[in-house]
């Protein structure tokens, strides 16, 4: 990806997420269902029951993956994980994808470092020269601005640590 377009990229989104959207700013989980790329996503985080936590006051930074990151998953994975039976397993990968406070990209900007995750595993984070990577995914949108915290999208489901 082009500097123009990494830099380009998180304005366009955030303008699309925007788009229609009512005075009061969204929070993650509206961000979310705004962007239209995230059912997934939303469907995972409503079945863990961690919709309303996400909607609370934050702040929060999520790396959000794309409905093609989960389409990447074994055939049947996310059916699986939506059982009620394996709420802990998904509340736990959910969980790994989520930073207490507000990471703006550039904050991290030029660094690598591993950062302790909601889960309680450290996700590492490397931001130095070419693409952006949380662990094995790539960073596609960076600061898409929530009243509550930032998305950032990125183009693989990261897993916890085998505990």
């Amino acid at each position: 990806m082009s500097i123009a377009k990494k830099i380009c990229a998180p304005f366009v989104i955030a303008a699309a997420l925007f788009v229609g959207t009512a005075a009061k700013a969204a929070d993650i989980v509206e961000t979310a269902v705004s962007a239209g790329n995230f059912e997934t996503l939303v469907a995972a985080v409503k079945a863990a029951g961690l919709a309303e936590t996400l909607q609370g006051p934050g702040p929060f930074t999520v790396f959000a993956p794309t409905d093609e990151a989960f389409a990447k998953l074994p055939a049947g994975t996310v059916d699986d994980l939506l059982k009620p039976e394996n709420k802990d397993k998904l509340v736990s990968i959910l969980t790994f994808h989520v930073l207490p406070g507000k990471v703006m990209s550039s904050d991290i900007a030029g660094k690598q470092t591993d950062v302790k995750t909601v889960e309680g595993s450290l996700v590492n984070v490397n931001a130095k020269g070419g693409d952006v990577m949380i662990d094995k995914a790539k960073v596609i949108g960076v600061d898409v601005e929530a009243s509550n915290g930032v998305i950032h999208v990125i183009d693989t489901v990261i897993l916890p640590p085998q505990k």
